[in-house]
């Protein structure tokens, strides 16, 4: 199991990486645009963060919906199965 972490490169990018693994590609960079830093001010890390978390949470909700959906075909499948 691999452990990661959001961090802010010093470009100011916000990205999410392998801990064990800082030379590798990001899974995911966040770079916010002038107009957005000045809007957010000094939260940008914490926006970010938001970000990365809420995607992460709705792509454990889509795999958590297609393996109920897989389960569900394969007992439609199965002769005599009677649900009470």
């Amino acid at each position: 199991m691999s452990l990661y972490e959001i961090v802010e490169l010093s470009n100011g990018d916000v990205v999410l990486r392998r801990v064990d693994d800082e030379s590798s590609e990001p899974f995911v960079r966040i770079q916010f645009s002038e107009e957005s830093l000045n809007y957010l001010g000094g939260s940008k890390f914490e926006v970010a963060k938001s970000m990365i978390e809420a995607g992460m949470d709705a792509a454990n909700e889509e795999t958590q919906d297609q393996e109920f959906h897989d389960a569900q075909e394969e007992t439609d499948h199965v002769e005599g199965y009677v649900l009470h």
